[in-house]
């Protein structure tokens, strides 16, 4: 049990919440946001010195299945939140103590098959692992960079050189980094030992204020992206359909961008599979 970050998760989803919005009323002006602790508990049917000790990490055991279930009802907390509030707590399978870097085979034949569609794989922390030719042309020749370099929420929050543009110019860079932060958030969850991870998170955390206000809110839902606007030096824009499918065993991401056939934006796919990586040169000058 992760009882610092099961108490932190377990404040903020409270701080979100006012008493109409779970059937109390409001009362008087209150001088914090939120529910009161003991209302909580209420809601939970737990003890309100328990949640208090769960809230601040003082409890000496981990919570059954059942407190939990209670909290989660009374917090109205989503599918995904009540997964990671179960990874916290200990009372989830825990995972490996290392995240795959390791692509299957199967899934590099399939990347190189994949028609006027640019793919690539990403681990649990946003590095990019294995990718094909159209991606190398459309985001950046990933063959040339160090592995750190390849990492999609470093590109996101961080900038090398005061010139460099964030994550190749994309459209949705705000939601990408929302949907990083909360990534990551359930991936130190599973991962709570494993360096890269910790090591990134702190990172990030360091160089980057927008990263430390996302990494306070708690947040652990995403919603998916479904359409994107690259904004590339050769081509112009470039507006891909999004699909993204979990590689579950190995923790990982096949990431897939398309573009309606005949449209403008397919034509411009079209251009970057015939100049290749060479096209992602223009990027670095």
């Amino acid at each position: 049990m992760d009882k610092h970050e099961l108490g932190a998760f377990l404040r903020s989803r409270r701080e979100r919440l006012r008493p109409e919005d779970v059937g109390m009323p409001s009362g008087p002006r209150r001088r914090t946001p939120g529910l009161r602790r003991e209302e909580v508990a209420v809601l939970a049917h737990i003890s309100t010195e328990y949640y208090v000790r769960l809230e601040q990490g003082r409890a000496a055991s981990r919570p059954s299945g059942e407190v939990l279930a209670g909290i989660a009802g009374a917090l109205l907390l989503t599918d995904a939140e009540s997964d990671h509030l179960h990874v916290l707590a200990g009372t989830a399978p825990s995972g490996t103590r290392l995240h795959r870097r390791d692509v299957r085979p199967s899934i590099l034949a399939l990347l190189e098959r994949l028609p006027q569609t640019a793919g690539f794989v990403m681990s649990a922390t946003f590095e990019v692992l294995a990718w094909n030719d159209l991606a190398a042309a459309l985001l950046d020749d990933f063959a040339t960079l160090a592995p750190r370099d390849r990492n999609l929420a470093r590109r996101a929050f961080l900038r090398e050189h005061p010139t460099d543009t964030p994550l190749y110019g994309v459209s949705d860079l705000t939601e990408f980094r929302h949907h990083a932060v909360m990534t990551l958030r359930a991936t130190l969850a599973r991962y709570p030992t494993d360096p890269d991870v910790v090591h990134l998170i702190d990172e990030l955390r360091d160089g980057s204020a927008e990263f430390g206000r996302l990494w306070e809110r708690h947040d652990v839902l995403s919603t998916p992206t479904l359409t994107k606007t690259f904004h590339h030096p050769v081509v112009g824009a470039i507006t891909v359909d999004c699909d993204a499918m979990a590689l579950t065993e190995r923790d990982q991401h096949l990431v897939l961008y398309s573009a309606p056939q005949g449209s403008p934006s397919a034509e411009a796919l079209a251009l970057l599979n015939v100049l290749g990586s060479s096209a992602a040169e223009y990027r670095h000058g």
